[in-house]
Parts: structure tokens; C-alpha cells; sequence
């Protein structure tokens, strides 16, 4: 199975190859952990388990690596501000470790909801403050430092192919386009690698290094830990777009400085979720957790809707495309997990057969060609209205199909028929009727059934009733 997928350095589709013949090393940015994480943050996570479950099912060894931001991490993009950690910790009353530990939880709780599968490595920047040291010094031996009042920055104007994922006009950009000057930059690229502790002033979170006391800048530490973890060069390194021009810049540009070679052979991005923008018909603007626009997995859930229809929900559009977000759509893709699992309840009570190979073949084909998961879905549905293959067969494939999808097929059950004692009786009594060839009652006793919201299925041993499907209305 060959897998194509999209490099943003190159921005072309190539035949994925790794580095060691059958290993593949995977970095995926984390969560800050200062804050629930929103359906939005949480769509770059589907994404990145696809790609995981497609290298896997291609025949790859991943290992797979993720960070944790709980500390360093700005309110500003501009080396300024507060640390949200900090931030947060005061303003719920609560140390930085309580916030971080309580929002970390929470996160892994959004991802087993959502069938994400955790990471093989979790990593936690206050675990690694030494290699984040190492790492400056290292920089500092290459020329590649210089010290302002506030901290230690990275001089970007001395890598000669700085920015050069996002590809940046250094010479065009302009200081406060995206942010703030910082006072003695000697570019409005240059970024902080070590911030130092107010003198007035003793932070929550605060370290001794060579360059006095203080805490890391944010890019630092996904350089240093996947250093760590997967080495000096490794496969893939993943993200949202919103990584491309800044975080994901400034990693490249640490470690390169640092070791004098490429880093990572392969970046990938995830598209934005986004929402109607509010009096502006066509216009959109993207889920923040500083806006009105925040929308959690307990939102999903407190409106009655599976975490899994949120799964669906992002399967229905490729990663790298903008998914606009409504609860009508939401709730369309509850009503189809729940006709699916229904459907799969009837299929598995004959068992498992073989899978089909064409139909799974094709959809890993689609899955090959860059995460294509909207093709790969059609195939998947087309699966259980193939009257070609065999109840039992139609089961298997769609079984080896959700090792990619990733929608819990194995433990789907039909919903349980829950028939109250009129209804029974009913039942029994149109049973009766049709015995009888009296049809018009029969027909009569039917609709009353339906009318009291129950499906009914004529078999030879008689009228099987089930709940109808419920009807999720999120508007």
C-alpha cells in the first residue's frame, strides 16, 4: 500500500517514505493545558489519529509523540503578556500543577470520547526544562543568540532560509503585521527563547539557567522534546495551519541553527473549523477561546449528541479543507451514526465473514491518496448496501474499515426495542390479525404503532418492533 500526503514544506502530494524502512516517528503539537480544549483545537486531533490508523494499516510502526504545554506559553504572540498557565491558575484560586493536571485530564477524557488514541510518548514541558537549557546553550555556541532586558532571544537574520515553511517575506514583513516590536529586537521575527523572571516580582513557575532565572519561550520545547524522543531527524511533524507561520517556524529554526541539517522530511496541517460569521451571509470566522464561539465535547453532549458524531462530523471533510461548523450539521451526523449503528446491530447478529477485498481496497486507496476520508466514507456506506456480499461479509469489511474510521463499529448494537406494556400488546394483537387474514385490522394496529414512534418488521416468527430512530434537532 503506497500512502501520498501532502507536505506543507513542499507544498506538493508525494510517495510517503520514511527514514528507517518501516518505522515511522510522529510529533503532534499538544494541548496548552489552561483551558478545556475546543471542537475546534479537537478537529487537529481526528485528523492526526486518521493519519496514525492509515500508516498502521499501510504497515508502518509508528511511534508516536505529543507535548504538553504547561508553561512558557504567552498571551501574546509577541514574547509579551502573561503566561497562560499563570493566568488562569489565578484566576481560579488554584496552583499552576491543579490547572495543569485538571485541564490535561480533561483533554485525554475529549480524545477516548472521541476514539482518539493517545499518544506512545506524552510529553510535558516542565518535565524538560534541562533539554530546553541544552538546547539554548547549543544555539548560544552557533552565534545564533542575543540578550535583551527581558530575555534571551534567537536572531533569525543569521539562518540564512529562516521562515522558509511558511514562506516568509523577511524583507517585506513588516514589524506589528502580525505582532508586537518588541523593544531591542533586532527583527520583528526574532522570538524569545528564555524569558527572565520580573526582578520585582517571584513567578509561579521560574528556573535557573546559565542566562539568569526565568522560563522558557513556547517554540522551544517541541524542539527540545522531540529531540528527545524521536531524534535528531524524524518523519513527520503535525499541527494546525495556525502553527505554520510562527510555531512550527521558530521550531525548524531552533533546531537546524542548532545541528547544522534538515529536521523533518514531512509537515502536515490541519484545516481550521469554522463557524458563520454572525450577519454576514457566506462569511466565516474560526472557533477561539477568546471569542463567544466556544463550543466544548460537553457542549456536544449536554445537547444529547454522541461524541462520535463530532468524529463523523470531521470524517465528512478532508483535513486540509475549512469545515464550517453548525448544530444542524452536528445533528445530521448524530441521525447517521445512529441509522448506522442500528444497521450494524442487524448485520452483526450473523456474525463476521471475510472482508471484502475490493471494497476494502478501494477504501484504503482513498485513504492513500492523502487522507481522502469523504471518498473512503462514500465506500464505507456503500458497503452496507451491497446486497452482493453476504450479511456476514458486509459486517468484516465495514470492521476493517473502522481500524482507519475509527467510529467504534465493534461495539455498535441495534437500540433495544424497549416496547411498554400497551405497545406489547399491540404487538401480540397484530400478530393475531395477520394469522387471522384480517389485513385491515392488522394495518389499523400498525399505524397506531408507528404513531407511538415504533418501526415494525414482519419476520416469520412474527412483528419484531423497535424504537424509530431518534431525530436529533440541534437548532
Amino acid at each position: 500500500m503506497v500512502v501520498r500526503l501532502h507536505n506543507t514544506m513542499t507544498r506538493s502530494i508525494d510517495e510517503f517514505e520514511p527514514i528507517d524502512r518501516g518505522k515511522v516517528g510522529l510529533y503532534t503539537c499538544g494541548p496548552t493545558v489552561y483551558q478545556y480544549a475546543h471542537i475546534g483545537n479537537l478537529r487537529t486531533y481526528v485528523f492526526e489519529d486518521v493519519l496514525k490508523r492509515v500508516l498502521e494499516e499501510a504497515g508502518f510502526e509508528v511511534r508516536h509523540v505529543m507535548n504538553v504545554t504547561d508553561v512558557g506559553h504567552l498571551v501574546s504572540d509577541a514574547d509579551t503578556g502573561d503566561d497562560k498557565m499563570e493566568k488562569s491558575a489565578a484566576k481560579q484560586g488554584k496552583t499552576i500543577r491543579e490547572i495543569a493536571d485538571f485541564y490535561w485530564e480533561a483533554f485525554r477524557k475529549d480524545m477516548r470520547l472521541l476514539n482518539v488514541r493517545e499518544p506512545d510518548v506524552w510529553c510535558k514541558a516542565t518535565d524538560h526544562i534541562a533539554e530546553q537549557i541544552e538546547l539554548i546553550r547549543r544555539l548560544e555556541e552557533r552565534g545564533f543568540t542575543y540578550r535583551l532586558d527581558d530575555g534571551l532571544y534567537f536572531d533569525t537574520l543569521k539562518l540564512k532560509d529562516y521562515g522558509k515553511l511558511a514562506r516568509l517575506d523577511r524583507d517585506g514583513l513588516l514589524a506589528g503585521a502580525r505582532i508586537e516590536m518588541v523593544e531591542g529586537k533586532k527583527s520583528p521575527t526574532d522570538f524569545a527563547l528564555w524569558k527572565f523572571s520580573p526582578k520585582d516580582k517571584q513567578r509561579l513557575m521560574e528556573w535557573e539557567s546559565p542566562w539568569g532565572t526565568g522560563f522558557p519561550g513556547w517554540h522551544l520545547e517541541c524542539s527540545a522534546m522531540s529531540l528527545r524522543y524521536l531524534g535528531e531527524r524524524f518523519d513527520i511533524h503535525c499541527g494546525g495551519v495556525d502553527h505554520i507561520a510562527i510555531h512550527h517556524t521558530n521550531e525548524i529554526a531552533q533546531v537546524e541553527a542548532a545541528y547544522g541539517h534538515d529536521w523533518v522530511r514531512w509537515w502536515m496541517h490541519g484545516e481550521f473549523l469554522v463557524l458563520p460569521a454572525k450577519g454576514e451571509e457566506g462569511e466565516t470566522t474560526k472557533m477561539a477561546k477568546s471569542g463567544e464561539n466556544f463550543v466544548t465535547i460537553s457542549s456536544v453532549i449536554d445537547r444529547g449528541i454522541d461524541p462520535l458524531a463530532y468524529r463523523l462530523f470531521c470524517l465528512n471533510a478532508h483535513y486540509r479543507a475549512p469545515l464550517t461548523f453548525t448544530w444542524e450539521s452536528l445533528g445530521g451526523c448524530a441521525n447517521a451514526l445512529g441509522r448506522l449503528r442500528n444497521r450494524v446491530g442487524e448485520l452483526r447478529k450473523k456474525g463476521a465473514g471475510s472482508p471484502s477485498e475490493k471494497h476494502r481496497s478501494d477504501f484504503l486507496e482513498a485513504c492513500a491518496d492523502d487522507l481522502n476520508m469523504p471518498r473512503a466514507l462514500a465506500v464505507f456506506w456503500g458497503v452496507l448496501r451491497e446486497e452482493a456480499l453476504s450479511v456476514a461479509d458486509r459486517y468484516a469489511t465495514l470492521l476493517a474499515m473502522d481500524r482507519v474510521l475509527g467510529l467504534g463499529v465493534e461495539s455498535m448494537e441495534e437500540e433495544k426495542a424497549s416496547l411498554d406494556a400497551e405497545a406489547e400488546d399491540l404487538v401480540r394483537r397484530r400478530d393475531e390479525a395477520r394469522k387471522r387474514r384480517d389485513f385491515a385490522e392488522a394495518d389499523r394496529l400498525r399505524d397506531e404503532l408507528l404513531a407511538r414512534g415504533y418501526v415494525l418488521e414482519d419476520t416469520p416468527g412474527g412483528t419484531r418492533a423497535r424504537r424509530k430512530e431518534r431525530e436529533i434537532d440541534c437548532g
